[in-house]
């Protein structure tokens, strides 16, 4: 099963609002907060060359932050992502 992954920061309303989609679809996922562990933020920097938060993977494809996760939900293709995660 393909896993989610976010990465969060603290006072980051994207990323509220990145979780609370997710949460919609009763998506399980693992939230990594870049604020809470020394080096998190260079390693989330490394693997997906952006700097903000959040930064979303499903499985090993890079959604990158809420309006992209925002615009796949909106264009009916989250749910076939989350659903392929089952497959």
């Amino acid at each position: 099963m393909k896993k989610i992954l976010i990465y969060t920061a603290h006072r980051c309303g994207y990323c509220v609002m990145a979780k609370r989609l997710l949460d919609s679809k009763n998506a399980i996922y693992t939230e990594i907060n870049v604020d809470e562990q020394a080096g998190m933020r260079e390693e989330m920097m490394r693997k997906t060359q952006r700097r903000t938060v959040p930064q979303i993977y499903i499985g090993d494809f890079h959604v990158g932050g809420f309006d992209d996760l925002n615009a796949l939900n909106k264009a009916g293709k989250l749910d076939e992502l989350l659903s392929a995660m089952n497959n």
